[in-house]
């Protein structure tokens, strides 16, 4: 209470304090018929005996009269709750304080809400009146332990292990590949800034600079609109060392999330288990893999190789052809058959996959348009080959590798989503499972151009060493050096070592994505000045936060978000300007007819 008027918070006061006078501050979260109210402040809530005594009937006045979340000031002496009236629930639950004096601060008008947790309010009106919705418990806890979180990552890496807070440049050029950047005009005809997706290409300049350990907690900027988990712009924890290897980061990572991690979420244990890409998808479909629960994908291309089964053949028959399935324990009891054309139906729209399902009914036996094909035999051996149960259902898909497991992949999380909603509990929220995924394919083919390659993650990520000859004669067999950090099924990090080399930089760019490397040659000549070996990783903090809180959406651990289509509600932008602040810029809008005639009316 130190630089304040107040003597004590709200959550403070306990029956030590009783008899001591108390100057409180605070908003009205509650007023009971001209008897009490209960004041509430960032720390808790404190219980306030009106008096109904004549000599202080203007005090009565002011605390009846004024409306729910007014802000006001109440000194008053601390009491017992009267016999059989404590509240267990309230932390000051023991204690009431009885008012002498009272300032209305602040009246406040009718609310668009109330400030309870457990009122329903739509995302629009809170984003619209965000400061009355970061009143509410749960906001206020996220962002406080937000703060927490930041300042033991701060004390772990700076005061622990030596690394140096760097701000660096939000105004900046654009990045070839990656996600799209926000341009920022200029005053110089043409010529625009770039809002930077990430540091990326500061924090190695500072490892050139011999900075050796960078960290900052940055802002970072995406022009993709945005989803559940992903904002316009974000924050993340951006890191980088010289002289280090993939081990030292991911070494780097565990210790700093350990030392971090909130007491009440319980321990996270260390080492976190590591899977290589290819895994990833052959066993959860997907590369950031939700490992809570079973349900892996099951390669049976070789018990099924033996059978007469038309479309199995003809699947197998293509290079990178197989047959997989998952197996959803107790199926048969929580799903309905739409159920199942809904999964089937999904799988058909989003990967062009087919589906077939297998049941396993009562007496053990096998139902599906698979069991004509097989004998009892070949039947026993697919339960077995899938560990069938009775009741279980099985979803069984043929064709291409990566779209086969994609597809199951899709199915599974569905398939929990599904089985949540019956009862059963599959993803405990509170339990925690890290995992690094490593051994990324260095490059894609692009969607638009499969003959074109494109950078997995970013340009700047080195060759795995075992891999580097690929890299001049068979650029899509080569494995990087990057590595992702996922939790409960989300990606919260990623990160890779750096390429430090010129030459080997420019024959990526130039050589192998057909870039302009000029837009980079402030980098490439750096690099030619005595670069050291680096690396580093970005957590995306807000995603982590949101995971630690089990919050909806990255939205409910921010301050002040945007919307889902990347508005912010409450001071309606982005805004028109007029013409003349435009002309600095020698930037002129091009209206559409509709859309110009509405402005003007």
């Amino acid at each position: 209470n130190s630089f304040v008027a107040r003597t004590n918070t709200c959550g403070e006061l306990r029956s030590a304090h009783v008899g001591q006078e108390v100057t409180l501050y605070g908003w009205i979260q509650y007023q009971r018929q001209g008897l009490f109210l209960v004041l509430r402040d960032f720390q808790g809530l404190t219980q306030i005996i009106i008096p109904q005594d004549e000599a202080h009937s203007h005090v009565k006045k002011l605390l009846s009269n004024a409306p729910v979340e007014s802000v006001v000031r109440v000194t008053g002496i601390v009491s017992p709750r009267p016999p059989g009236q404590e509240n267990p629930k309230m932390p000051t639950g023991d204690i009431e304080v009885k008012a002498e004096t009272a300032e209305i601060l602040n009246s406040c008008k009718k609310l668009p809400f109330e400030i309870k947790d457990f009122i329903k309010k739509s995302e629009a009106l809170r984003m619209q009146y965000r400061y009355l919705d970061l009143r509410s418990f749960q906001l206020q806890y996220n962002l406080r332990l937000r703060s927490q979180i930041v300042m033991r990552m701060r004390e772990y890496l700076c005061n622990l292990h030596g690394f140096v807070d760097v701000e660096t440049p939000t105004l900046f050029k654009r990045t070839p590949g990656g996600a799209k950047e926000f341009l920022v005009p200029s005053r110089e005809a043409g010529k625009f800034y770039s809002l930077p997706q990430s540091p990326q290409q500061f924090k190695q300049l500072l490892m050139v600079g011999g900075l050796d350990r960078y960290f900052q907690v940055a802002r970072c900027y995406r022009d993709e609109g945005s989803r559940p988990d992903r904002q316009p712009e974000f924050t993340q924890i951006d890191i980088e060392m010289s002289f280090v290897d993939q081990a030292g980061i991911q070494r780097l990572i565990e210790g700093l999330l350990q030392y971090s991690w909130p007491e009440e979420r319980g321990c996270i244990t260390t080492p976190f288990p590591s899977m290589t890409y290819e895994e990833a998808l052959a066993d959860y479909g997907t590369d950031k893999p939700d490992t809570r629960f079973g349900m892996k994908i099951v390669d049976i291309s070789d018990f099924l190789r033996r059978s007469d089964i038309q479309f199995v053949q003809n699947a197998l028959s293509y290079p990178r052809g197989t047959v997989k399935a998952i197996c959803i324990p107790q199926g048969v009891r929580y799903f309905k058959n739409k159920d199942l054309e809904s999964l089937k139906e999904s799988a058909k729209s989003q990967f062009n996959q087919e589906i077939m399902e297998i049941i396993c009914r009562p007496d053990g036996s096998l139902k599906s348009l698979l069991t004509k094909f097989l004998d009892e035999e070949q039947q026993s051996e697919l339960i077995q080959a899938l560990n069938m149960q009775v009741d279980d259902v099985v979803l069984l898909a043929a064709g291409e590798h990566k779209q086969v497991c994609s597809a199951l992949g899709s199915l599974r999380l569905e398939s929990a989503d599904l089985l949540e909603a019956s009862g059963l509990v599959l993803r405990d929220p509170m339990t925690f499972h890290f995992l690094w995924v490593v051994d990324f394919p260095l490059f894609l083919p692009k969607e638009e151009n499969p003959a074109e390659l494109e950078s997995a993650h970013h340009p700047f990520t080195a060759p795995h060493p075992s891999d580097t000859s690929l890299l001049y004669s068979d650029p899509t067999k080569v494995r990087s050096q990057h590595y992702d950090l996922v939790l409960n099924g989300s990606e919260v990090g990623g990160g890779s070592i750096r390429i430090h080399s010129a030459k080997q930089q420019r024959f990526v760019l130039e050589k192998v994505l057909k870039e302009d490397s000029e837009v980079l040659s402030h980098l490439l000549e750096a690099l030619e000045f005595g670069a050291p070996p680096h690396g580093g990783i970005a957590l995306g903090l807000d995603r982590l936060i949101s995971l630690v809180v089990d919050a909806p959406s990255i939205r409910d651990v921010i301050a002040f978000p945007k919307s889902f289509r990347g508005r912010d509600l409450m001071g309606s932008v982005p805004d028109y300007v007029t013409p003349e602040e435009l002309e600095p810029y020698h930037i002129q809008v091009s209206w559409p007819l509709a859309e110009k005639e509405a402005k003007q009316n």
